[in-house]
């Protein structure tokens, strides 16, 4: 059994063939797309967060949204780049958002990628320390987070507060209790994969990942994944982990299935750089008709090492249509593979 859930990376803009042509309908539409994922049974609601672009951005009220309009679907991240974060302020976001949930926020982090400008945490006020890469800087703020999620007290009271305090120091507010253990790391290579172990993070797996042996996406990737667990367990943290790897997959049953996406099935993984020094593999596109998804997805060793499978969706498309590609997963695909 997998929980399948559902990526957007909430793209906009003014073309004639989308649904979402602005940011208002870009937000408004993922509220929409979380409650109809829900009905129809999925597991999970995953925003990604790019800043400088038109798509989404700042998740907090988004999820917000999500977690009062829905009541079961877990809602979270993929991922937040830490670089541009105040670590103690997310935390008072995020344990809103997630008692607004119920407790159902799983939130990945990471320390970024390449955005659409150049230092964009440099605007937000942001620098790396001396001696730091903007990779260390995200990492550090990253163990902020999690210290602070712990909900223990840090900060001196005022002796003359404006309010009674409790006793101690203070913490911040308001605290979700278990939030900390529902963050993930976005691991791009096996090592920061081994680190994320050792912090008590779950793993989320990309749809690229730094090329580390020239091999196939799933199978460096499954590599990855059988390289956290041996860390977690080496680490012996006492919860289980979770590895979540994202995907791109659609099921042609219509014709215009196959008028979107018929040509996208033939492809394979690719290499290239996303970094000027950090070759990748980026992962294909599977597009085929439900019998022949279901045997190539068979041969994907990453799913098979993943409890939680991120199905990313073409968003611009309208909530309508992409609940139909997530459905035909979940009805065709999902049951032959035994995720369902």
């Amino acid at each position: 059994m997998k929980k399948i859930g559902f990526l957007s990376f909430g793209h906009w803009s003014d073309h004639p063939a989308h649904r979402t042509l602005t940011a208002g309908d870009t937000l408004l539409q993922s509220i929409d797309l979380a409650v109809a994922a829900e009905q129809i049974g999925l597991d999970g609601a995953y925003f990604r967060v790019h800043h400088f672009a038109r798509q989404l951005a700042s998740p907090f009220p988004l999820l917000s949204a999500i977690g009062a309009r829905t009541s079961k679907i877990e809602i979270g991240t993929g991922v937040i780049d830490m670089r541009y974060e105040n670590p103690l302020y997310m935390v008072e976001n995020a344990g809103a958002a997630d008692l607004i949930a119920g407790g159902r926020l799983q939130l990945g982090i990471s320390r970024g990628s390449p955005e659409q400008v150049i230092e964009g945490w440099h605007y937000f006020g942001y620098e790396p320390a001396a001696g730091e890469t903007d990779a260390d800087m995200g990492r550090r703020k990253a163990l902020e987070f999690l210290e602070r999620l712990k909900g223990d007290g840090f900060a001196e009271p005022n002796p003359y507060p404006m309010f009674p305090n409790p006793p101690g120091l203070l913490r911040l507010e308001p605290h979700s209790e278990g939030l900390r253990e529902r963050i993930w790391w976005g691991a791009a290579s096996n090592a920061t994969a081994v680190w994320a172990a050792e912090q008590g993070m779950h793993l989320q797996s990309s749809t690229l990942k730094f090329d580390e042996s020239g091999e196939p996406l799933h199978i460096q990737q499954a590599k990855q994944i059988r390289l956290y667990k041996e860390a977690w367990k080496k680490a012996g943290h006492l919860r289980e982990p979770r590895v979540s790897v994202s995907r791109s997959i659609f099921a042609l049953v219509s014709d215009r299935d196959r008028a979107y996406f018929g040509q996208q099935g033939k492809g394979s993984d690719s290499f290239g750089y996303i970094e000027a020094d950090k070759r990748a593999v980026f992962g294909r596109t599977y597009a085929a008709e439900p019998e022949a998804l279901v045997r190539e997805l068979a041969q994907d060793e990453a799913i098979r090492e993943a409890d939680t499978l991120l199905l990313t969706i073409p968003n611009t498309l309208g909530v309508d249509y992409n609940i139909h590609v997530l459905s035909v997963i979940l009805e065709h695909v999902a049951p032959a593979l035994g995720w369902r």
